[in-house]
């Protein structure tokens, strides 16, 4: 089949066939499993060390919602591991098949495209915000009222469905193999992690000026109307100060954790889809077809006015 030589060539071309022969296949190609595996027991270490510090302030944590955001991070991690290579890597092979040109791995081009799969995520996190579709599956990642490191591990286990890995694909057309964008993207989240905190305050004005720290990130969670849609880098805040979504931390100013629509839950199921839920309500209500779909691609707070509801009913 021409899709299987297409996987044989982006492995070939990844320098990883001694890996292909010695593990899962499935594994070798989805690189970033292998890093999550790797860096998911120093994640619960450092949670278990910052839960210690903040267990009783219960404005800062909450076991039993802390362990619901690592069984969060558990699911997105399955669906992944099952589905991507299924949905997304055939998108990826056709893609670097008919790539523009042949990038050879090095230093230098391991670093453009750390930095291009940054400035891609940029712009993914961004639409996940302003776009309602997206926005159905990021959601979970914010519906929490504390900021914690188990807070990282919030995560939708419909995300490969959603189709956010869409960005990263002209990487793959330009010449970049998609392993190596997928272990960019990976390691992009092992660092995000990191920001996930309130006991790290300001760091040194050069690291604040160029890298998404903790306290441009918890910008980011507020729903506070000065903060809430801004500062979306993952590793670079350069991006949000290119793009006008730079907002910085004021101390006068506590950030307020959540979503503007609050969903209290600790069932898995309600965490994962009660946007989508809403979404497909508000889409059902009447009105022009054109109208309806406009629920998928319009920003969260978008709502038709009454007037175009009832459009259909009045004909």
């Amino acid at each position: 089949m021409v899709l299987l030589e297409w996987f044989e060539d982006v492995l070939r071309e990844s320098g990883l066939m001694p890996l292909w022969e010695a593990v899962s296949p499935w594994l070798a190609l989805d690189e970033r499993q292998l890093i999550f595996v790797v860096a998911t027991p120093v994640f619960i270490g450092l949670f278990l060390w910052e839960y210690r510090k903040i267990r009783h302030n219960p404005a800062l944590a909450n076991g039993r919602e802390s362990l619901l955001n690592f069984l969060l991070g558990a699911g997105y991690q399955t669906t992944e591991l099952l589905f991507a290579g299924l949905i997304a890597f055939p998108v990826y092979a056709f893609a670097f098949h008919h790539r523009l040109m042949d990038i050879e791995l090095s230093w230098a081009t391991a670093l453009l495209l750390w930095v291009l799969v940054d400035f891609f995520y940029y712009w993914f996190h961004r639409t996940s915000h302003r776009v309602r579709w997206f926005w159905a599956a990021h959601v979970t990642h914010h519906s929490s009222e504390r900021m914690n490191f188990s807070t990282a591990m919030r995560q939708n286990a419909t995300n490969i469905f959603n189709g956010g890995w869409l960005f990263y694909v002209p990487l793959a057309f330009v010449g970049f193999n998609p392993v190596w964008i997928g272990v960019c993207y990976a390691l992009s989240l092992v660092y995000q992690y990191f920001i996930h905190t309130t006991l790290v305050d300001k760091l040194h004005p050069a690291i604040e000026a160029i890298f998404n720290t903790p306290s441009h990130h918890r910008v980011h969670h507020g729903r506070n109307p000065e903060y809430i849609d801004q500062n979306y880098a993952g590793v670079f805040i350069v991006w949000d100060k290119m793009f006008g979504t730079f907002v910085e931390e004021k101390k006068d100013l506590p950030v307020e954790y959540g979503i503007t629509r609050p969903v209290y839950s600790n069932s898995l199921i309600v965490n994962w889809c009660h946007e989508y839920a809403d979404m497909f309500k508000a889409m059902a209500k009447h009105g022009p077809l054109t109208q309806r779909l406009k629920h998928l691609w319009k920003p969260p707070e978008w709502e038709r006015d009454s007037s175009e509801q009832l459009t259909v009913k009045s004909e």
